[in-house]
This record gives structure tokens, C-alpha cells and sequence, in this order.
């Protein structure tokens, strides 16, 4: 998979992860476990778009 491949496939994942949350934070009763774990998973996904954006 090229650089900015990879780039695009994380830009996807982190975009329905903020799609997830979103869901999830708007329920009758939102799962606080479920929430810590998709913004932590978002977080890392940023991360790394961060580090593989950064000139070599």
C-alpha cells in the first residue's frame, strides 16, 4: 500500500469513527466504555495521520 494510501484508509476509518461516536453519544443511554474506546481508537488514528503527514 503506498503513503498516501495508507493516509486516505486512516482519513476513512477516523471519519466513521466520528460517525460511531456520534451514534453512540446521541442513544437514550450512550455506553461510556463504548465511547472511551472508539475516541481513544480515534485518537490514535489521528496519531498516526499526524506521523506519516510529517515530511520525511
Amino acid at each position: 500500500m503506498s503513503h498516501e494510501a495508507r493516509i486516505h484508509s486512516l482519513r476513512l476509518r477516523h471519519a466513521r469513527l466520528d460517525d460511531r461516536i456520534y451514534d453512540e453519544d446521541r442513544r437514550p443511554s450512550p455506553n461510556s466504555s463504548v465511547l472511551r474506546r472508539l475516541k481513544l481508537e480515534k485518537l490514535r488514528i489521528k496519531e498516526e495521520i499526524e506521523r506519516l503527514s510529517r515530511p520525511a
